[in-house]
């Protein structure tokens, strides 16, 4: 006599999965609108009158205004303070991956534990113990309102940034194809150079994106080194609020313009940006 099998366990099966399928979504849904609905206030506040921000009974539905972004434009200070923002940036950025990949591997690679604690140590400093004795030693080299002395101070954060994602991702690459190509021939920096930086590409591509979102975004170095002339899009943000008032409206529409970069850098390295991070998380 052959048992049956009853379908009740595989039907319980399929409802509870059915029901983590929709519990999931709708906690990624949640978080979603928790994360995004900032966002879509500012955007929507950007083109409102600062009349219509302060007042709670104006939602998404207004006629919309160019007037807020119109202003900012014509008073220029904002694109300049773009450029002085992707001018540090991308300096800053590219100053600190080629110091600090070659410097990752050689710590992933060789096994400089004491170096590796060290890195960690100048991201544990906070950089605002710094800034008095910065300031007097840049002050003392005539740099303070340049643009040398705000390339440097992000270079102080970005350069232990991108070399302690970097250990890692390197310490994950198989070191025998390196060994492959020094029994061929190349040193090891010409297998670095070769081999282990090319496997590494979107390692690095996430931890320059990293590291530039940092420098964009950064507040209290421009504040403290820059001047009218060198002042970045987070002073310039500042300056809307005002002892008396704030222009609500031209913050909104400056806090849109300059998330733009942002989120152009992060759509058109979305490949190396999701390779680096899943690599991160799995190798090492």
């Amino acid at each position: 006599m052959s048992a049956t099998v009853s379908p009740v366990p595989a039907a319980a099966r399929l409802r509870r999965r059915t029901a983590g399928s929709w519990l999931r979504g709708i906690t990624i849904g949640v978080v979603t609108l928790v994360f995004a609905l900032p966002l879509v206030w500012m955007f929507a506040a950007a083109f409102k009158t600062n009349v219509q921000v302060t007042d709670p009974s104006v939602g998404l539905w207004f006629s919309p205004t160019l007037e807020n972004f119109r202003n900012i434009v014509e008073a220029g200070q904002i694109l300049r303070s773009m450029g002085n923002s992707l001018l540090v940036g991308v300096v800053s950025t590219v100053l600190s991956a080629v110091i600090a990949v070659p410097a990752a591997w050689a710590v992933g690679r060789f096994g400089m534990h004491r170096t590796g604690s060290l890195i960690l140590v100048a991201r544990i400093v906070p950089a605002i113990s710094l800034l008095v004795p910065w300031y007097y030693l840049f002050a003392q080299m005539g740099l303070v309102g340049s643009y040398t002395v705000l390339i440097l101070s992000q270079m102080f954060v970005s350069v232990p940034l991108i070399m302690w994602i970097m250990i890692s991702f390197f310490a994950g690459l198989p070191v025998e194809l390196e060994e492959a190509a020094r029994t061929d021939g190349l040193s090891a920096f010409g297998a670095f150079r070769r081999i282990a930086l090319p496997l590494a590409a979107p390692g690095t591509a996430t931890a320059s994106l990293l590291a530039f979102v940092f420098s964009w975004n950064n507040f209290m170095f421009a504040l403290i080194f820059a001047d009218d002339r060198t002042q970045t899009v987070p002073v310039t943000l500042f300056n809307f609020i005002s002892y008396a008032s704030t222009d609500w409206g031209g913050l909104m529409a400056a806090a849109t313009l300059i998330n733009v970069p942002v989120v152009l850098a992060a759509v058109l390295g979305q490949k190396y940006l999701v390779a680096g991070l899943t690599s991160g998380a799995t190798k090492g």
